[in-house]
C-alpha cells in the first residue's frame, strides 16, 4: 500500500532544499535526542523548520524517519491495524468500502497509512485522505481552485496536504456527492 514513489519525492525536494539526506538527519537529531519511537513530533518539526527551513510537511516525513531509526519497521497491515484501534474500529469496514470503491476509479490508486491517517495516493500525489475518530471520519479532499460549500468546508489548519474536508458520522452520509468530490480529485491528481 505505502507509496514509495511518493515519500521519495519527498526526500529528493528535502535534499535538493538542503543537501542533506536522511542519514545526515538522522546523525544530527542523534546528539539532541530527536530520534527513536519515543521521538516528540512537535519537538522535531519545531527543530526542522527552525533550523533547516522545512515546510511542515517535509518535516513529517523526516520526522517518520527518524521515529523508525532503531525501531523495527511497521507493515501497511500493523499501521492500519493501530489506526483503527479501540473506540476508530467501528471505521474500519466503511474505510475498506470506500477505499474499494475509489480503487474502482483506476487501477493507479494507492492508499498509503501514516500514524493518523490514509493518504489516497495517485501518480505519485496525494488527492485525498481519511482520518478516523472515534464518532466520526474525516475525509479530505485536495481540489484546488473549488470554493468551500455547505457541506464540503475548507480544511484550514485541520490538514494542509488537502483543500478541503467533510465530516461523516455514519456510512450512509458517504454518498453520491462525496464520491463525486473523489472522483473529481482522483482526476485531478493525473
Amino acid at each position: 500500500m505505502e507509496n514509495h514513489k511518493t515519500f521519495q519525492s519527498y526526500l529528493d525536494t528535502i535534499k535538493s532544499k538542503t543537501g542533506l539526506g536522511p542519514e545526515d538527519f538522522r546523525k544530527l537529531a542523534r546528539p539532541k535526542g530527536l530520534v527513536g519511537p519515543d521521538l516528540k513530533t512537535a519537538d522535531a518539526v519545531a527543530w526542522l523548520k527552525t533550523d533547516f527551513g522545512l515546510g511542515h510537511g517535509h518535516a513529517i516525513t523526516i520526522c517518520s524517519l527518524l521515529k523508525r531509526d532503531g525501531a523495527p519497521a511497521r507493515t501497511d497491515g500493523e499501521i492500519l491495524e493501530a489506526l483503527f484501534s479501540g473506540a476508530r474500529g467501528s471505521w474500519r469496514p466503511v474505510f475498506d468500502s470506500l477505499v474499494g470503491t475509489v480503487s474502482g476509479f483506476g487501477g493507479d490508486v494507492r492508499a498509503s497509512p501514516s500514524g493518523s491517517y490514509v493518504s489516497l495516493v495517485r501518480a505519485g500525489r496525494k488527492f485525498a485522505i481519511l482520518q478516523p475518530a472515534a464518532g466520526h471520519l474525516d475525509i479530505g479532499v485536495k481540489r484546488k481552485g473549488v470554493d468551500p460549500t455547505d457541506r464540503f468546508a475548507a480544511s484550514g489548519s485541520w490538514n494542509n496536504m488537502v483543500t478541503h474536508r467533510v465530516r461523516v458520522r455514519s456510512d450512509a452520509e458517504i454518498d453520491g456527492e462525496v464520491l463525486d468530490w473523489l472522483r473529481a480529485a482522483y482526476v485531478a491528481a493525473a
